[in-house]
């Protein structure tokens, strides 16, 4: 079982800045790609960064959040990183972080963290 733990979320003033973390104990498997997914109340959950964590540099961002936030790793380790600049309200949501174990077809799930923006 892989369990994910989240941190950096809270309540902020357009513009601002706010880094999320998330670290996956990963027991007997090895994480293939980690990343965030966020929803608000009444829309989808929506992608908003995966990176790959074995095998490569490959990420990829959300068209709503391309240029203002990035995601990054810890070398070595099952860690992930979500820097969030220029926030706007349109940002309000909760976070969830996804860890995909190789050989499982579904991905691991954080408790989520709730990300505040208001003008």
């Amino acid at each position: 079982q892989v369990q994910l733990v989240e941190s950096g979320g809270g309540s902020v003033q357009t513009g601002d800045s706010l880094r999320l973390s998330c670290e996956a104990s990963r027991g007997r498997f090895v994480i293939d790609s980690m990343g965030w997914y966020r929803q608000s109340p009444g829309k989808q959950r929506e992608l908003v960064a995966a990176i790959v964590i074995t095998g490569g540099n490959y990420h990829t961002y959300g068209d709503s959040v391309k240029g203002r936030f990035t995601i990054s790793r810890a070398n070595g380790k099952a860690t992930v990183y979500l820097q969030m600049n220029s926030l706007q309200s349109e940002d309000t949501a909760v976070y969830y972080c996804y860890a995909r174990a190789r050989g499982r077809s579904e991905n691991y799930w954080g408790q989520g963290t709730q990300v505040t923006v208001s003008s």
